[in-house]
This record gives C-alpha cells, structure tokens and sequence, in this order.
C-alpha cells in the first residue's frame, strides 16, 4: 500500500473505533515567534525584533566590544538605537524578506531571514537580489 493510501486507510480505521461524538485532535506545531532580543553569534550586539506596522524591523539596543570599535571604522558612531533590519516582509511561516544595514560596513543589503525553531534566527545579507549571500545564527536572548 502507498503512503497517502497507508494514511488515508490509518484515518479510516481510527474514525471507526472513536466514540461517537468525538473529534480528533491533531498536534500542531507552536507557531514561531521571531519577536524579541537576539544576540549576534560574536555576542556583541543585541537588536530588538518587532512589528513595524506590518513589516518586522530590528533596532539595536545594547553593543560592545569589537562591533562597536568595526562600526566606529566604517563611520557609525551610535549604533544603539540602529535598526539593522530594515522593512522585512513576511513570505510565509518562518521566512521574511528586507533589508539589513551591516553597521561596519556602511551600507544596507536585500536580507531574509529564516526562524528555523523558536530560539534562532538565519539572518542573510545578500548582494544581487539573494544570489551570493552571508548568513549569521542569531539566539534568542
């Protein structure tokens, strides 16, 4: 038997035997969440993730060490207070597309970002619309 045959003859089979009345539950898995903290995987810069009417952005709320002294050599003197990602639109569950500002290199890129599970986030800057991209984890903070 066929897998989509395997199945349907499955739900058939359980349908018999449930009491009458009753309705099945099907597990659903937790819807992702992409806004909140999230620490850069060097853990020097945190941005803020939330809705910007309804497009998701991403601002800057702490930095240290070496990302503020790259950020200060490309010309941006207060990163705090940045938003880095940019206008994203949400593409379906778990992926978005913008823009993301890389603060020491001065410049802002096409972006996506993938949330493959509740804590982490891909987040891609790409030159020719996504053909040669660079990517970070970002953790939930």
């Amino acid at each position: 038997m066929t897998t989509p045959f395997r199945a349907l003859f499955l739900g058939l089979a359980l349908a018999a035997v449930a009491p009458a009345g009753a309705v099945p539950t099907v597990a659903r898995p937790a819807a992702l969440n992409p806004y909140g903290r999230w620490l850069n995987p060097a853990g020097d810069v945190e941005v803020s993730v939330a809705p910007c009417g309804s497009l998701l952005c991403g601002t800057v709320t702490w930095v240290g060490g070496q990302a503020l002294a790259d950020a200060s050599d490309a010309g941006v003197q207060h990163l705090v207070g940045t938003q880095l990602l940019q206008g994203y639109r949400r593409q379906d569950a778990g992926n978005w597309q913008g823009q993301v500002f890389v603060p020491d290199m001065g410049s802002t890129f096409f972006s996506r970002i993938h949330q493959p599970d509740d804590g982490h986030l891909k987040i891609s800057g790409c030159i020719l619309h996504g053909l040669l991209c660079k990517s970070q984890i970002w953790t939930r903070r």
